[in-house]
């Protein structure tokens, strides 16, 4: 099919778009980029970086990343695969030797890099579980709070933990990808910081996206979804830890704002990081045009194609994961225009990205609302204005 992918015309559609979800609070801000053929077809900051202080959005925000940190670190991964320093099918206790959880008859699990990097490790995360569900007793950090333990401690406690099925049976959201991370500083011998540094962002010139902000000033201020009788979206406490209901008999989130400053919080690699639009932009367009100078052409397209096969993902219908991220299978059970092969992830901060390759096309939207950003209609409606197959916000 053949899409009007003219600047004019997709400024016209998202800027109504955004106009009416700002206007109606549905979220406080965002920056929204535009990419096809390597060509800058749209960018904009609206709304809020700070509603309080009445500061404007600006291109350059730092948002808090949540899960797409995902990519940025799978991509650290396939680089050192690339490099033939790891490989896909290594066990991860090659190199974590004190990560071996068992599986539910009893025996260690022989999980491997490639579970890791498509979420078929047998993990599950901890906001998905009940109250006090066993990642909790065990004290496992999803990353995302204020937790003041280390990543290997993060790693041992979640070790304890029996997995929620074999290792490759089929597929489950997961921390496994701070499990990657220690794997990464295993092989460089560096910390995870340092060595994503090394391996994607510096490479790419990546200036905002890191563990910590950088520059403070610019980090936007986070803010959850209206609650039934508010009238706006409720800025989120940034002095200790908040919560973030996500479905019933789910545990639900548990963040801490100020962990974006911090610098000596863990570095989680499936939720720690901080970065700007304009960065991911810049490793979605390389990994869109064969992965140079990061990964090997096969490992970038590798990493675009779906690795799990019949598995359901749940919240994805229609959709495959590849090495780090969502791949479009079935457009009729996705519901969206999108084509196959498309991949896409979000963020719990408030953050959605898909990358369309048949159409060269890749589009980067960080917003500062959780979870509207992320997974409410906002989504849907950006694809369906960036497609030209809109309907009434």
């Amino acid at each position: 099919m053949i899409y009007n992918f003219s600047s004019a015309a997709l400024s016209a559609r998202i800027d109504l778009l955004l106009d009416a979800v700002l206007q109606r609070q549905r979220l406080v801000g965002a920056v929204v980029l535009v990419r096809q053929r390597g060509q800058e077809m749209y960018c904009r900051a609206a709304g809020y970086l700070d509603r309080e202080a009445g500061t404007p959005m600006v291109e350059d925000a730092v948002f808090r990343l949540a899960s797409v940190s995902k990519p940025i670190v799978s991509t650290a991964a396939l680089a050192l695969v690339g490099q033939g320093r790891l490989g896909l099918d290594d066990l991860v206790t090659r190199w974590l030797p004190y990560f071996a959880p068992r599986q539910p008859d009893g025996t260690v699990a022989a999980i491997t890099v490639r579970h890791l990097l498509t979420h078929t490790a047998g993990l599950d995360y901890g906001f998905f579980q009940p109250p006090g569900g066993p990642y909790a007793q065990a004290g496992v950090s999803d990353g995302m709070d204020a937790s003041r333990i280390s990543l290997e401690d993060n790693l041992r406690r979640l070790a304890t933990v029996p997995l929620a099925y074999p290792p490759g049976e089929r597929w489950a959201y997961s921390i496994a990808t701070d499990v990657l991370g220690a794997v990464i500083e295993a092989v460089t011998d560096l910390p995870l910081a340092q060595a994503v540094e090394h391996l994607v962002t510096a490479p790419l010139a990546m200036r905002d996206t890191g563990f910590a902000a950088a520059d403070p000033t610019r980090l936007a201020v986070a803010y959850a979804d209206r609650a039934a009788g508010e009238s706006r979206p409720r800025r989120l406490r940034d002095d200790g830890e908040d919560h973030l209901p996500f479905l019933d008999g789910m545990a639900g989130f548990t963040l801490s704002p100020a962990r974006a400053r911090d610098a000596q919080a863990y570095p989680s690699g499936g939720a720690g990081m901080v970065g700007s639009a304009s960065d991911f932009m810049l490793l979605l367009e390389t990994l869109r045009q064969d992965g140079a100078p990061l990964l090997p052409p096969e490992l970038a397209r590798q990493m675009g194609t779906s690795q799990t096969g019949d598995f359901d993902l749940p919240f994805w219908p229609g959709r495959g994961f590849g090495l780090g991220f969502t791949v479009l299978t079935d457009p009729l059970a996705a519901a969206t225009p999108e084509s196959v092969g498309s991949w896409r992830m979000g963020g719990t901060y408030g953050h959605s990205w898909f990358v369309d390759p048949a159409q060269e096309l890749s589009v980067v939207a960080f917003t500062n609302t959780a979870l509207e950003g992320m997974a409410g209609p906002f989504v849907t409606e950006l694809c369906q204005a960036v497609y030209g197959v809109m309907e009434a916000p």
